[in-house]
């Protein structure tokens, strides 16, 4: 079942002059460190950054908060795996409250998808519960 569904758009444009402008100082309040890393690798560094962005948006409005309420900017990460997939973790209040939002008997998924075509970087957040699996039934039980 689906729990939540953001999305955000960010001009990369814009998040160039953030970083111009304010340097290390928006990068430390707003991405981890190996959310830093990766974008300070990549020939687009902008453009990494505002698909991070558009992704911490997007997570914030999936949460059904936005970013208020005690979500911090770092509490919603982005990495890779190493096919290139964007996974998204969180921590912290948003932890709790993916946790708060998720059924019993259930596990929250979050689903991320980014894109980037410039000058707009854009990402989707579906957070999903998925069933636990049953534990599968012994012979006891199977007869009672």
């Amino acid at each position: 079942m689906i729990l939540g569904i953001g999305t955000d758009l960010a001009n990369i444009e814009r998040i160039q002059r953030v970083l111009d402008r304010h340097g290390d100082r928006f990068r430390n309040r707003v991405f981890t460190d190996i959310e830093q890393a990766k974008a300070e690798r990549r020939r687009d560094t902008a453009g990494t950054y505002a698909k991070r962005w558009a992704a911490k948006e997007a997570c914030s409005k999936a949460l059904g908060t936005g970013l208020r309420m005690g979500i911090a900017w770092k509490d919603m990460a982005v990495s890779n795996l190493r096919t290139g997939q964007p996974v998204m973790a969180v921590t912290g209040w948003a932890r709790d409250r993916l946790e708060a939002m998720t059924p019993p008997g259930h596990e929250a998924i979050i689903h991320v998808t980014l894109t980037d075509d410039h000058p707009w970087a854009q990402a989707f957040v579906v957070i999903e519960a998925r069933p636990l699996a049953a534990p599968e039934a012994g012979p006891e039980q199977a007869h009672g």
